[in-house]
């Protein structure tokens, strides 16, 4: 488990103190995907950067299975870094070197010899799809290539916990949803914990079963997936999750009718029950759905132009199916 109590980090500059994380809170159980998202410059690639003390915080413990890397001597700190795997936007491969050399190089540093490390390093080649790529230098891969050897690299020592900093953030679509299957893979067959930092919701909604949102260097919403996604609490979150609906409801008269649609109530027929039970035609203005961990949810927003017995009519309709909704006028 990861844990997070009361971290502040703050940079000096020529205009005064620059607060990038300021009261983070965050535990993150072990087996989970756990994603971290926000705006550019909101702390993100901060925050995930002092759980293994990249960033010393300037306040604040980081508990590592009940360990404060803050207080821990240099020497037992590399030991539990090396239960913590990281990869980046950049690849940081070293050009020099081979693929199975770039993955081999933890374990080198770790003083593992050539003959031992070598089984390691078959198996995370295989793991990643690269084993025919082996003998290939840095240049010969293409993107998403490079970031499976910094993957396989990364999991060398047999880490318990992988950090990812944008990790697809340079990738194309389709290398993307590759690298996201493998990181989800990774995290179900090794019980690895995966902490993501991303600036798409897309991201999040692929692979992490809990989200934190941060704004303005704090954690302003967190939560199960599902339940971010299909009720956003925090202004941040709505405009990272909802921005279309947001700016829907901004630009519609009448009464507005926010749906939200989750597991058994996904596919209920709503608007085309309304109207031939209740003989109730209504504006659809905006509609969505998302498949998160294999279960379908979606937002519906309409308008309904009327007097207060239409609205009733609606409300109560909603009401006797159970539907998720919110009204606004």
């Amino acid at each position: 488990m990861i844990e997070l109590i009361g971290v502040e980090k703050t940079y000096p500059s020529a205009f005064g103190e620059v607060t990038a994380l300021k009261d983070i809170d965050l535990t993150i159980s072990d087996g989970d995907v756990f994603g971290i998202i926000g705006l550019s410059g909101a702390g993100k690639s901060t925050l995930v950067r002092c759980i293994n003390l990249l960033e010393q915080p300037t306040k604040g413990k980081i508990l590592v299975d009940g360990e404060d890397l803050t207080t821990v001597k240099p020497k037992r700190l590399r030991e539990i870094r090396r239960n913590i795997g990281m990869i980046f936007q950049g690849f940081n491969l070293l050009e020099q070197r081979t693929v199975e050399n770039n993955v081999f190089f933890p374990l080198e540093l770790a003083g593992v010899k050539r003959k031992d490390g070598e089984k390691r390093v078959n198996e995370l080649l295989g793991i990643v799809g690269l084993s025919d790529k082996k003998k290939a230098y840095p240049s010969q891969l293409s993107g998403g290539q490079k970031q499976r050897v910094a993957i396989a690299r990364a999991l060398a020592t047999s880490p318990k916990y992988l950090l990812c900093d944008e990790a697809t953030s340079a990738l194309d679509p389709a290398t993307t949803s590759s690298i996201l299957a493998l990181l989800k893979k990774i995290n179900a067959e090794l019980g690895v914990t995966v902490i993501v930092i991303t600036h798409e919701m897309k991201v999040i909604e692929s692979i992490c079963t809990k989200v934190a949102v941060i704004d303005n260097s704090r954690i302003a919403e967190c939560g199960e997936v599902p339940e971010v996604f299909t009720d956003p609490k925090s202004d941040i979150a709505k405009q990272l999750i909802l921005p279309d609906l947001i700016r829907s409801m901004k630009s519609e008269k009448g009464y507005k009718f926010r749906l939200v649609f989750s597991g058994e109530t996904s596919d209920t027929p709503v608007i085309s029950a309304l109207a031939l039970e209740k003989g109730v035609a209504v504006n659809i203005v905006y509609a969505n759905t998302k498949n998160i961990n294999g279960k379908i949810y979606g937002h519906l927003v309409f308008t309904l132009e009327g007097n207060e017995e239409r609205y009733e009519t609606v409300r109560a309709f909603l009401a006797e199916r159970k539907i998720n909704f919110t009204v606004e006028n």
